[in-house]
């Protein structure tokens, strides 16, 4: 799926923005991960290259997408994995823009948060350090809830979870 979007930062024209479906095994994919992961490892001490795996959106029920501008260069990615099929939850993971992109990741993170409710989750939950306060304000400025740490992250006071409700139940 393709979606045509506008970004740039406050005061700034907006410029088109293109955001579609990617494989995450793509070498462009891996490229944007592996430059996230040296952003991430810089600030927190660990780039997250063991929390995502290709194969977790592999499945009818998780996505990948890549931003790009209008003359194919890409921006950005992000993923949403199932998390609990039961309680409809997925997991936002891989979250980037390359820097000097306002507003690539609000773009990003809308088409995925679309996409989550095509799928009929009814929440996005995800983790960030503690440490990226700019991530951490990035995810409350769009509605992002804290909430206690799961799976993985339970126990660790270095990681900070959100939860945005897609739909009440």
């Amino acid at each position: 799926m393709m979606e045509m979007q506008t970004f740039g930062g406050a005061g700034s024209p907006g410029r088109p923005l293109v955001i579609v479906a990617a494989d995450p095994a793509s070498p462009e994919a891996l490229q944007l991960m592996a430059e996230l992961s040296a952003i991430l490892e810089a600030i927190t001490g660990d780039g997250g290259r063991n929390s995502f795996k290709p194969e977790d959106v592999a499945g009818p029920r998780g996505r990948f997408v890549i931003a790009r501008a209008p003359e194919g260069a890409p921006l950005g990615c992000g993923a949403i994995r199932p998390l609990d099929e039961a309680a409809g939850i997925a997991e936002v993971k891989r979250m980037y823009a390359r820097p000097g992109t306002k507003g690539v990741g609000s773009a990003i993170l809308a088409h995925l948060e679309e996409q989550a409710r095509g799928l009929g989750y009814a929440a996005l939950w995800l983790e960030t350090g503690l440490v990226n306060q700019r991530a951490v304000a990035f995810y409350e400025r769009r509605g992002y809830r804290r909430i206690p740490n799961y799976g993985g992250y339970v126990g660790r006071p270095q990681s900070v979870c959100f939860e945005k409700r897609l739909r009440e139940d």
